[in-house]
């Protein structure tokens, strides 16, 4: 071959590259194995220095549930039968929203020296916080159902609709995670702004309390609340023993694929400058 033949077929072609969200999900599927092993090391790191370990997972709800059984159990005892179930199936979907989104953040700086050191897909750190809320959510169903047995709260056969519901809590999620974790590499004080917004966010959202509590002059704000429809879709069917309707479903499932695309895009246009910037 020629020199000339050899210098046009080393000529780097930009337009050929694919887009950047397109990319970033190639690479995270590359390196699916390792993030096999990212879950199962976050899982470990999480309680190692736990003296419960993996037992605080299932009292953690239980505490909180018992403290605001006992805070506002006689305040909706005459709206809500069966109380606890109520408030520990809102409690198990939040966790997983708040401290997947969370940790996403603190698992993106504390992989920032490995991704100076070493090619990784950037997003993987916040799709692996995602698989560790996964094991969390699993593991808090076993208080759930523990508790449904104990105060005689009926077992449902439309927990078959969990799944689809945990499905786009998780899409809704790592959207918020991606878009969240590309901020705070940027700006250090989104962490600490994150954490009040999400506090306020618990407080507007019917976890522990029934929609019904709520001024007729303030019920359109759940249809702009995205967690308040997951929510919904996630505790009906364990709580009423009904599949959510139809506007609900199309809402969540509108929330989870924004979100995620948003997240992904906003995330991956910027995964290039994340490791100059950790």
């Amino acid at each position: 071959m020629s020199e000339a033949g050899s210098l046009q077929a080393a000529t780097y072609d930009s337009a050929a590259r694919r887009a950047p969200l397109v990319r970033e999900l190639v690479e995270v599927v590359r390196y699916r194995d390792l993030l096999g092993l990212l879950i199962s090391n976050i899982t470990k790191s999480r309680y190692k220095r736990s003296a419960l370990g993996v037992v605080w997972t299932l009292l953690n709800p239980l505490l909180n549930m018992a403290v605001l059984t006992f805070a506002f159990s006689h305040m909706f005892r005459f709206s809500l039968v069966h109380y606890p179930v109520y408030v520990l199936s809102g409690l198990i979907l939040w966790n997983f929203f708040t401290q997947t989104t969370t940790y996403a953040m603190s698992t993106l700086v504390w992989g920032g020296g490995l991704l100076k050191r070493i090619y990784l897909p950037r997003s993987i750190f916040a799709v692996a916080s995602i698989g560790n809320g996964l094991v969390n959510l699993l593991l808090s169903l076993i208080p759930l159902l523990a508790i449904i047995l104990i105060v005689g709260h009926p077992v449902h056969l439309t927990w078959w609709f969990v799944p689809l519901a945990v499905l786009l809590l998780a899409m809704f999620s790592l959207g918020v995670a991606l878009l969240m974790s590309a901020l705070a590499v940027f700006f250090a004080d989104v962490v600490e702004m994150y954490a009040v917004f999400v506090q306020v966010w618990f407080f507007l959202t019917p976890v522990m309390y029934p929609k019904e509590m709520l001024p007729a002059r303030f019920v359109w704000y759940l249809n702009l609340n995205p967690v308040y429809n997951l929510l919904e879709l996630f505790r009906v069917p364990i709580y009423n023993g009904t599949i959510p309707g139809p506007h609900t479903i199309i809402a969540a499932v509108a929330s989870a694929v924004v979100s995620l695309l948003l997240g992904w895009w906003a995330f991956a246009s910027k995964a290039d400058e994340l490791a100059y910037r950790v």
